[in-house]
């Protein structure tokens, strides 16, 4: 097993973290599924992917608040089991998204849950003196009655790498094991999972155990030193051993994160790190260990404030909660609904206009013109009539928030959960965007609200399979969810 024990220049100095809106109540679905027998946990909340919503999506989010603060970046690595597009690069489309210099070196990074962890271990072994960003999304597909339909949930987080205080690595282990707990594949896309009890012993004796001590004495650290540790789960009850067995006195923060919005794949350690690291002190050590295909376990130390890491807290702790079954199947890809003629609409997308205006149009680029005045699309010629035509500069509309102009709710338009809102949006400088509007809670905004920018998924052609990405505004605020 490779240990080691380092004190090198890396942090992690920035988080982010992001949830969909829509929270499923587990015990709904458990109620749907009575009659079956089948179903999974039966006890609180699944984070539930909008229609617009994928892996992409998600991780961009959690990049957003992990760069708020920070400088350049000099590599971005994108970490999915669930991407989008299996020839397509994704972490090119974050770097767009971001709006950050092409020549940032990038890397998608997948084939098992520790990727995100993965990539934040050697993150942080890198010499190179650049700022890496590590982004994590999913958005798992399910089979109806499978019980990690129930137990998955989707969502993003991301991790800012880079020199200076925040958490630093003391210590690593880590052990490559092939345990079939759960897999998926081309030939079958959902998860098949295997017996409980024998992943439960496997990975505990065999993985979770070795991994996880090896670590701590790389660390020169006690387990009862251990503030705060975050250890992936395969399945339930692991943590419990594994604490058992090495001496470990604090919970494992993220089982939390499991029960208020499900197992988030590649996201979850980077998540529930944040929730560490809001009520971290300076001298702390925290534990990491990510699971699946064996284990990458980490010891941190803080040694300063780790900006954007109570995101998680607060993502947890906002949404909005529903109990309809259909509506999540519907929404999880897992029923197949027939909308009608309205939703045989033909989006093909032409690679030569991609090609002319992906990047702005995935950045969210307007332009301003020799008068001050905003627009989009950017192009030479101004809106406002008395500036004359010429070059424009860039405005990133992505980060201004809008206020609502006009709003209509449509209920014969096609969307995949109605009704399909678009409004006419006014950004600062002047520009005004066509724009649809989504994540509504209760009542639309009305004319003069605040909405701020997300990025979504813009057209899916279904026929092709292929995607495009653009900006949806939305409420600036969510509601509470109920404890």
């Amino acid at each position: 097993m490779a240990t080691k024990s380092i004190k090198g220049p890396n942090s992690v100095k920035g988080l982010g973290a992001y949830l969909p809106l829509l929270r499923l109540d587990r015990q709904a679905a458990a109620k749907a599924l009575r009659w079956s027998g089948l179903g999974g946990p039966r006890n609180g909340r699944r984070a539930v992917a909008a229609f617009d919503e994928d892996a992409l999506t998600v991780a961009v989010e959690a990049a957003r608040i992990a760069v708020r603060k920070s400088g350049p970046i000099a590599k971005v690595v994108l970490a999915t089991t669930s991407s989008p597009f299996t020839e397509r690069a994704q972490a090119g489309l974050l770097i767009d998204a971001l709006h950050l210099p092409a020549e940032t070196r990038c890397l998608d990074v997948a084939g098992s849950r520790r990727a995100g962890v993965s990539a934040l271990l050697d993150a942080l072994l890198a010499g190179d003196g650049g700022d890496t960003l590590i982004a994590a999304g999913e958005n798992r597909p399910g089979q109806a009655g499978n019980a990690l339909h129930l137990a998955w949930g989707d969502g993003g987080a991301a991790a800012l790498v880079g020199p200076g205080d925040g958490a630093r690595l003391i210590g690593h282990a880590s052990l490559a094991h092939d345990l079939l707990d759960v897999y998926a594949s081309p030939a079958h896309p959902t998860p098949y999972q295997s017996e409980e009890r024998f992943i439960r012993d496997t990975a505990v004796a065999a993985v979770l155990v070795p991994a996880i001590g090896a670590a701590l004495e790389a660390a020169a650290v006690e387990a009862a030193e251990i503030a705060a540790a975050v250890v992936h789960e395969p399945v339930s009850g692991c943590y419990k051993a594994v604490a058992a067995a090495l001496g470990l006195k604090v919970p494992n923060l993220a089982e939390a994160v499991t029960e208020a919005a499900g197992d988030l794949g590649t996201a979850h350690v980077l998540f529930a790190l944040g929730l560490a690291l809001e009520t971290a002190k300076t001298g702390d050590r925290i534990l990491l260990a990510g699971f699946g295909s064996g284990c990458d376990a980490l010891v941190l130390e803080v040694t300063g404030p780790v900006a954007g890491a109570g995101a998680a807290a607060a993502a947890l702790a906002q949404g909005l909660g529903f109990a309809d079954y259909v509506r999540f199947l519907s929404l999880s890809g897992a029923l197949s609904l027939d909308w009608g003629p309205r939703s045989e609409l033909e989006q093909k997308t032409s690679a030569s206009v991609l090609e002319r205006y992906g990047r702005d149009f995935t950045g969210f680029i307007g332009g301003r013109d020799a008068g001050g005045n905003t627009q989009f699309p950017k192009t030479r010629l101004p809106v406002a009539p008395d500036v004359e035509a010429g070059p424009m500069t860039d405005v990133r509309l992505a980060d201004e928030t809008g206020t609502v102009v006009s709003i209509t709710a449509d209920r014969l338009n096609y969307c995949p959960d109605p009704p399909f809102y678009f409004g006419l949006i006014q950004f600062p400088g002047g520009a005004r965007v066509l724009m649809e509007v989504t994540d509504i809670a209760a009542a639309p905004p009305a004319v003069g609200d605040a909405l701020t920018m997300r990025f979504r998924v813009k057209s899916a052609d279904r026929r092709r399979g292929f995607r495009t990405y653009f900006w949806k505004a939305a409420p600036v605020a969510r509601p509470q969810l109920e404890a």
